[in-house]
């Protein structure tokens, strides 16, 4: 019981603080760095450290970049900043419909949205006329958005702002909200549970598996989690068609059935931001 109730204030205090307006918290998106890192290639990680070195020129002394797991939570960082960095507030996201057909060019008007940013800033990157200063500011951006394109619920919603809205108990935890389950409890659990521990070097054949796709493919694939796994498990079954209740509840074995998911998704934003890496520095 004494456990039971030192569990529950622990998650409680957690759940009480500021939410984070970030996919996966500082957590998981310094997990996918550490993934990333794990599996580039020795000459990518120099040009890296090139680049970060040129942090003082960003103008962001409140927003650190001194290594590649800062750089994965810059951007959620800077936004605060309305006057300098509010445009790039729709960059994180591009929410579809569960219950419609995905569309892959929709809702990103101007490439103002999460996947069109992935390819620009991988552009910026790999361009070696371009100012280093702005590769800097791209390589950030980059590492920050692989990561947000792969949680789920900022690719599929339910006229909710991707779960923000829909009130759920998680475990004996109550009344967080759906997104901001899997952005923390859920992928906290579901790091620190992996066996082995997802951040490793993995093989070729692990990485031609869960690193290929394009950004389209992983907005398509964030889509359908959220509309096959996540809304049926907080709501038993199909949401579309049918009017849902103000507040519902991920049982424990709610929770176990989406560690997996959640697991395989941190996996394949580091290898894919490792690939991509590679490809604009190597």
């Amino acid at each position: 019981m004494i456990a039971r109730i030192l569990a529950f204030a622990a998650v409680a205090a957690m759940a009480l603080a500021p939410a984070p307006a970030m996919a996966w918290g500082s957590f998981g998106h310094r997990t996918t760095a550490k993934i990333a890192l794990a599996n580039i290639t020795p000459a990518t990680k120099r040009e890296i450290d090139r680049l970060i070195a040129l942090e003082p020129t960003l103008g962001t002394p409140g927003c650190r970049l001194r290594n590649l797991e800062e750089a994965s939570v810059w951007a959620d960082c800077v936004r605060r900043d309305r006057l300098r960095w509010g445009y790039t507030a729709s960059w994180h996201y591009r929410t579809a419909p569960i219950c419609q057909d995905f569309n892959a060019r929709s809702r990103c008007s101007g490439g103002a949205c999460v996947t069109g940013q992935i390819d620009r800033a991988a552009a910026i990157l790999g361009d070696k006329t371009i100012p280093d200063a702005r590769r800097l500011e791209a390589l950030a951006f980059l590492v920050h958005f692989v990561g947000d394109v792969h949680m789920p619920l900022h690719s599929g919603d339910n006229d909710d702002r991707g779960g923000n809205g829909r009130t759920v108990d998680y475990g004996i935890v109550p009344e967080l909200n759906l997104h901001w389950i899997w952005d923390g409890p859920l992928a906290e659990r579901a790091i620190t549970s992996a066996q082995p521990a997802l951040i490793r070097r993995y093989s070729a054949a692990e990485r031609t598996e869960l690193a290929g796709g394009t950004t389209d493919d992983w907005g398509r694939e964030s889509w359908q989690l959220a509309r096959d796994l996540i809304y049926p498990a907080a709501y038993d079954g199909d949401v579309c068609g049918r009017e849902l209740p103000e507040r519902t509840a991920f049982t424990q074995e709610d929770i176990e059935a989406q560690i997996g998911a959640s697991q395989r998704r941190i996996t394949q934003a580091g290898l894919r931001m490792a690939r991509l890496l590679d490809e604009a520095l190597s």
